[in-house]
């Protein structure tokens, strides 16, 4: 019922960055945040950051802050993530996804309800 397509993956060399976004279409009036998580081979999803539609509250894993920045535009609903300083351990597919959840859920994948088909993203080295 919640379609989510991530687009502006690609390939990157260390220190450069990427912009990724996530169109949101659907019934996402049940939708409380908005997530980015990423996979690398062989590992385990795991969170990037998080922002509530109401009020643009931004939550970040330690990886990632200071480095990365999730927005949204609510008109268009839409995320976004930027990424910046980029290294070549932030290489993984990235899946926006949404989940109507309170306090600390948003932390964990199992809390998302609909998932977007991933972007890749690749730092060289």
């Amino acid at each position: 019922q919640v379609q989510l397509v991530e687009s502006g993956g690609g390939l990157v060399q260390a220190g450069g960055s990427l912009r990724l976004s996530c169109a949101a279409s659907g019934r996402i009036f049940n939708s409380y945040n908005m997530g980015w998580f990423r996979q690398a081979p062989g590992k385990e999803r795991e969170f990037v950051a998080a922002i509530r539609w109401s009020g643009g509250s931004t939550y970040y894993a330690d990886s990632v802050n200071g480095r990365f920045t999730i927005s949204r535009d609510n008109a268009k609903n839409t995320v976004y993530l930027r990424m910046n300083s980029l290294k070549p351990e932030d290489t993984a597919v990235y899946y926006c996804a949404s989940c109507a959840c309170y306090g600390l859920a948003y932390l964990y994948e199992s809390s998302y309800d609909y998932w977007g088909q991933g972007t890749q993203v690749t730092v060289s080295s």
